[in-house]
């Protein structure tokens, strides 16, 4: 720090599902503790990410958000000009704010308001959450003066400029408890399941549920976690199930405490606090995307057991589940495994690291 009586300013920016926006709540969650520092969010418009963000107390600003598809798509031409407009909106609006330092974990939402912060002077701290790189990171790369990165098998792709410290994760907030059942309807003498798709829910997964409840709901109760309007009847009341749209943290983390299992697909935001909390854990990794490398380091170390959604049919989830709740000595081998999986301590290691550039 080059004065005590300085606040520095932060922009944190990422969104259009939760993914990566947790760990960036997470690093201001730890930076914040010291009261030296002002926070400042540009994120997309229609994401997830702005009730995140507000609801932790940060200030918010839209802009308009492109994306570079890996493959020929028409769209690839117009998104283009929405990220040359999302460029010029970001820097209007930092003009103003003047960040000393943008930390991003990905999105491409992020990728002009980075530049525009680097363009302005600011320094950029970027963070790999994923096994496999996404492009909007290796587009902000150049830009950075470190990248973190959750899995030691990352560093090559940033070469010195990286550091291994692990996923950082809102440890505070995922150590509420709560042992009110009837909030959330629960029933003590049942085995309950947490089913969630992500942020933004999971079609792929919520209609297997749907499929699967007639037989799931005579074993185990179900808290199903399907999105923003992503199913017409999750308002329905069905013994022994219980839909909910979206949870803030705090009801995640009071979720997590009264279930036995989780169902989920594989984004690292979900699979950290699932390391850090020792969850039992059914992964249905997004096919042909970079959630199978995730999965994969997980199914390697016998952390989770790892589903293909293409080969997955409603029975086979059933019987996983049954299978997964009947067999304890499973339960706490995942646990004491995914507990293994991620390395510990990336809250602190973020913190000094961003400190250290300031």
């Amino acid at each position: 720090m080059n004065s005590k009586n300085k606040k520095y300013k932060i922009l944190l920016t990422g969104g259009g599902t939760g993914g990566s926006v947790a760990p960036l709540l997470a690093i201001a969650e730890e930076l914040n503790s010291s009261n030296e520092f002002e926070f400042f969010w540009i994120g997309t418009k229609n994401g997830p990410e702005k009730q995140m963000v507000e609801h932790a107390g940060i200030k918010f600003k839209a802009v308009i958000s492109g994306k570079l598809r890996r493959y020929f798509s028409w769209k690839n031409f117009i998104d283009i000009f929405k990220i040359k407009i999302g460029f010029w909106q970001s820097l209007f609006i930092l003009l103003k704010y003047r960040p000393d330092l943008a930390i991003s974990a990905g999105s491409f939402v992020s990728v002009p308001a980075v530049y525009a912060a680097w363009f302005l002077g600011a320094k950029i701290l970027i963070h790999q959450q994923d096994a496999r790189s996404g492009l909007a990171n290796k587009l902000m790369a150049p830009f950075a003066k470190i990248v973190t990165v959750t899995f030691e098998s990352s560093l090559k792709d940033y070469g010195k400029k990286a550091v291994w410290i692990g996923n950082p994760v809102r440890i505070k907030k995922l150590e509420v408890r709560s042992e009110k059942l009837d909030k959330y309807s629960l029933n003590r003498e049942m085995p309950a399941v947490l089913i969630m798709g992500g942020g933004t829910g999971a079609m792929a997964i919520n209609n297997l549920v749907l499929q699967s409840l007639d037989e799931l709901i005579k074993f185990c109760q179900i808290i199903h976690l399907t999105g923003k309007f992503k199913i017409q009847n999750s308002k329905f009341k069905i013994l022994n199930y219980h839909a909910f749209e979206f949870l803030n943290v705090e009801q995640m983390a009071e979720v997590y405490n009264l279930t036995d299992i989780v169902v989920s697909r594989c984004g690292l935001g979900v699979l950290t606090e699932l390391s850090y909390l020792g969850k039992p854990a059914i992964l249905i990794p997004l096919p042909d995307s970079h959630q199978e490398n995730n999965a994969a380091i997980f199914a390697k170390a016998r952390a989770a057991i790892v589903l293909k959604q293409k080969e997955l049919i409603s029975e086979k989830l059933v019987s996983e589940i049954k299978s997964l709740i009947n067999n304890k000595e499973l339960q706490k081998t995942l646990s004491q495994n995914i507990k293994l999986v991620m390395k510990k301590g990336a809250n602190k290691a973020i913190k000094e690291i961003a400190r250290g550039m300031l």
